[in-house]
């Protein structure tokens, strides 16, 4: 199996430290660059990175010297874990120069010729990276984004459902870990013995990033999915793990057994980071929680329970996703796995 040499942008923040936690020993990926703010290029990544995972630092990655955010870096590809405030131009930067970027930042989600990527769900919006390698005069390099946090905890179940029955309209509440905010994130005397009920610029994204994601790719372009998304996005004492509360109107009938049936069998892909089950469907009435269900297929799969039907919408459901690691780094490495299979890298 060939080895992809990988650079990460931001690698000494929260998710970068994650993305490179989940590609030690990868089969398919070995981290060769580290790129990070002026204040920690120069120093080997040990003494310019702060750890906060569990763990030590890997041995494979202590006494790489850390290189300003800017190409050329030595690697195939690159992970961006960068903040949205330089990751517009720096990522455009390094697909100019002939790098697949596989981003984790906001910056290009909606751009509409940039796939918007949940591996399982939209892989034939992996076409538009031809319109886009067009449009922005990219030769080798191009850009490919995975959704918000929040987006990935609830936009498979929605997905199974769409495909079945067809979402008609959805109400989400987010209850959002403090991890989501980076570190050290939310201060401590906001969030112990609190929940917020406000995170900047959050209801937007999930209430369009879904749109994009289920919508189908005709004619060089992605027609959004044609069903509303109301959310309310809190902060909650929890340290990973974001729980979304749907309730959903179906455009067609189906029964309490139909839709669960559609979450169960919505199918893995197989791929090193994929998890055995995709979406688990809980019986017990107190699944899932963040502290017992967020590890479910090391971090990749999502949870969902109290299915039940609804007195104003069709349905309701709970479910839960890791938020670094099927929310951030996982997603964006098995969509790097994607990009192999489908012999785009």
């Amino acid at each position: 199996m060939k080895k992809y040499k990988v650079g990460i942008l931001g690698a000494t923040g929260t998710v970068g430290q994650r993305f490179i936690q989940l590609l030690e020993g990868h089969p398919q990926f070995e981290v060769t660059a580290l790129a990070a703010s002026d204040r920690s290029a120069g120093k080997p990544y040990a003494e310019a990175c702060a750890w906060k995972l569990n763990g030590a630092i890997p041995e494979s990655v202590r006494d790489i010297t850390v290189q300003p955010i800017e190409p050329p870096l030595d690697c195939d590809l690159v992970f961006s874990s960068l903040p949205s405030s330089v990751a517009r131009e720096t990522e455009e930067a390094f697909a100019r120069a002939g790098y697949p970027v596989i981003s984790n930042s906001s910056s290009y989600r909606m751009d509409e010729d940039v796939p918007l990527l949940i591996a399982e769900i939209n892989a034939e919006h992996l076409d538009l990276i031809d319109v886009q390698r067009q449009k922005r005069g990219f030769s080798k390099g191009f850009i490919v984004t995975n959704p918000n946090c929040a987006v990935v905890s609830f936009a498979p179940p929605l997905a199974a459902i769409h495909r079945k029955f067809g979402v008609e309209s959805a109400i989400v509440t987010t209850m959002q870990a403090v991890s989501g905010a980076g570190y050290p994130g939310v201060s401590s005397m906001d969030i112990v013995d609190n929940v917020v009920p406000y995170i900047a610029g959050e209801e937007p994204k999930v209430e369009t990033e879904a749109q994009k994601i289920l919508g189908t790719f005709a004619d060089g372009a992605i027609q959004k999915a044609d069903f509303s998304v109301s959310a309310q996005c809190f902060r909650v004492n929890v340290l990973d793990g974001h729980t979304c509360s749907v309730r959903v109107n179906l455009k067609e009938q189906a029964t309490l057994e139909d839709l669960v049936t559609a979450m169960k069998e919505f199918p893995s892909l197989g791929l090193h980071s994929s998890p055995k089950t995709f979406i688990e469907v809980m019986d017990e009435p107190n699944r899932p929680q963040p502290r017992v269900d967020r590890d479910a297929g090391d971090g990749m799969t999502i949870t969902v329970g109290r299915v039940f039907p609804d007195t104003v919408f069709d349905y309701r459901f709970v479910s839960l996703s890791h938020n670094t690691v099927r929310g951030a780094a996982g997603s964006a490495i098995l969509n790097a796995e994607l990009l192999i299979d489908r012999r785009i890298i």
